[in-house]
């Protein structure tokens, strides 16, 4: 992680990975930005590149990217915000091939975890696949990216103190594997992007650093633990269901932050501080800064704990639409 770090994605790619063939995975925009560098450094340690430009992080994507690619890679590299990476993700864990991560944005926690979030499969949550072998950060290429892309990982970061809460109840009440080191390194990483707002708000190289050396720590607790525990609670059902009946959803981040704002305030825990630190960042804190209607911040709060039956949280018991809405008057989410 730092400036410049992109060049040095062959060499990291030649000591790590076996092989010659690259394929470079990214959108359009992204290949602009930096997945052609990426291509003209690999090939300067001798690989052999071509590279696939997604649409969409859907199965169907992955598919056309292991049928078209599959047979002439050694490794993956994904160039992008979130779906090259997702996609390239995803592909590299099914053909058992190492997949290295190139983020050009910092908008939520998938540039470093094992988790993949594709469309087209039953349940509308993430994919379990493996972490990147490798994650070359470098923040001037990120901070070119809009301060509303940076501002959304911060969202996607403070989720992990309610998410870490819905954790900690489910050990107590469910019995559920917990572990305090993952949990521990999850709060680090949310309290360090709060307890820097106003440094992350100037959207500096410094800025960019704290917000992306917090992701990446977030995607290590997820990995200590073995699930998305750490950083995945209600406020992701909450998130999940907005995407699912929302007309326009949001950021995954900014969703996940609002949503946090709420299930804080649900668990006793400092909601303000959260919504605070939101708005000095630059976040959403309501659903007219979501723009998302407010029918839909409430129908989401009452089906969220449909989402995912398997994971218990402080949404279980479910919230019924008068009980929704309150929730989201109180926390001044509508």
């Amino acid at each position: 992680m730092g400036p410049k770090v992109v060049r040095k994605v062959g060499d990291v790619s030649q000591r790590l990975c076996c092989g010659k063939n690259a394929i470079v995975v990214a959108d359009k925009k992204t290949y602009d930005v930096a997945g052609r560098d990426v291509e003209r450094q690999l090939r300067n340690e001798n690989y052999k590149t071509a590279n696939f430009l997604i649409d969409e992080a859907d199965l169907a994507t992955v598919e056309k990217v292991k049928e078209i690619m599959g047979k002439k890679c050694d490794v993956f590299v994904g160039v992008g915000g979130g779906r090259a990476i997702d996609v390239a993700k995803l592909a590299a864990f099914q053909l058992g091939k190492p997949f290295i991560s190139v983020p050009t944005s910092a908008s939520h926690d998938g540039i470093a975890s094992s988790m993949a979030s594709i469309k087209g499969g039953k349940k509308p949550t993430s994919i379990e696949t493996h972490a990147p072998m490798a994650i070359i950060a470098d923040t001037l290429v990120i901070k070119q990216a809009p301060h509303k892309l940076l501002a959304a990982g911060c969202g996607d970061l403070v989720s992990n103190l309610t998410a870490v809460k819905d954790w900690q109840l489910a050990q107590k009440l469910k019995g559920e594997p917990y572990s305090e080191y993952a949990a521990t390194l999850s709060l680090v990483s949310a309290k360090l992007v709060i307890g820097n707002a106003a440094i992350i708000k100037e959207h500096s190289e410094e800025s960019v650093r704290k917000v992306v050396k917090s992701l990446i720590s977030s995607s290590v607790a997820m990995a200590i633990a073995g699930s998305s525990r750490p950083a995945s609670g209600a406020e992701h059902l909450f998130s999940h269901a907005l995407d699912q009946i929302a007309p326009k959803p949001a950021l995954h981040g900014e969703q996940c932050g609002v949503g946090a704002i709420m299930m804080a305030y649900l668990q006793g825990e400092d909601w303000k501080g959260i919504q605070n630190a939101l708005r000095t960042i630059g976040a959403p804190t309501n659903a007219e800064e979501l723009g998302i209607d407010e029918k839909y911040i409430v129908k989401a709060l009452a089906i969220a704990h449909k989402i995912r039956p398997d994971r218990y949280t402080i949404l279980d018991i479910g919230l019924n639409r008068g009980a929704a809405e309150r929730l989201a008057k109180i926390t001044d989410v509508i």
